[in-house]
């Protein structure tokens, strides 16, 4: 999971995730990393500033295709949805 260094994960947050996520999502993320860095490049562009946070309670929805990741947060105004997540992240099961 070291790719997760280039979007300032610290070693804790690292070992979080690998004590909680079960191995067979931890090796689709390591797989798909590409994939996992552009949804989560993707909310970081978006202004989200907690997705670190977001990332470790939903981390098997940043494996999404990258189109239907935007999807979910594109029906939405930008400054309202960043605003709601940065207040409350767990309105990302509603979305």
């Amino acid at each position: 999971m070291k790719f997760l260094q280039k979007f300032e994960f610290s070693e804790d947050q690292l070992q979080y995730l690998d004590d909680n996520a079960a191995a067979k999502i931890l090796e689709a993320l390591e797989t798909n990393k590409k994939l996992v860095s552009a949804n989560m490049k993707y909310l970081m562009d978006l202004g989200v500033k907690n997705y670190r946070e977001i990332f470790l309670e939903y981390y098997d929805l940043f494996l999404l295709d990258n189109s239907n990741f935007m999807e979910i947060f594109n029906k939405y105004d930008r400054e309202d949805l960043v605003d709601k997540l940065e207040k409350n992240p767990t309105i990302i099961e509603y979305l």
